[in-house]
């Protein structure tokens, strides 16, 4: 069953953000994952939920998101993103 990662990102400098992009793609695409969505214009249809950059990004099933999350690959990434944005992300089953 695929699974989902839906993160909520407050980029608050950019520049160093860019470095963990250019990190966290390689390693979304090692572990079969796939950006669905990656920033784009975005309208709060109900609710006061207020994102700034919403991404997106489709995996095979939940044991892969974890491998993934915990991966020497995208640990690099997060390493690059300390103190660059603020983060609020989460996993979810697909149907």
């Amino acid at each position: 069953m695929p699974a989902y990662v839906i993160v909520d990102s407050d980029v608050t400098d950019p520049e160093q953000y860019a470095a963990y992009r250019e990190a966290a793609g390689p390693a979304v695409d090692a572990y079969g994952g796939r950006f669905l969505v990656r920033g784009g214009a975005m309208e709060v249809l109900e609710g006061d939920w207020a994102p700034t950059r919403v991404v997106l990004v489709e995996f095979p099933d939940m044991e892969t998101v974890h491998r993934w999350f915990e991966s020497p690959e995208y640990r690099h990434a997060r390493s690059l993103r300390e103190g660059a944005a603020r983060m609020k992300m989460l996993a979810v089953e697909g149907v």
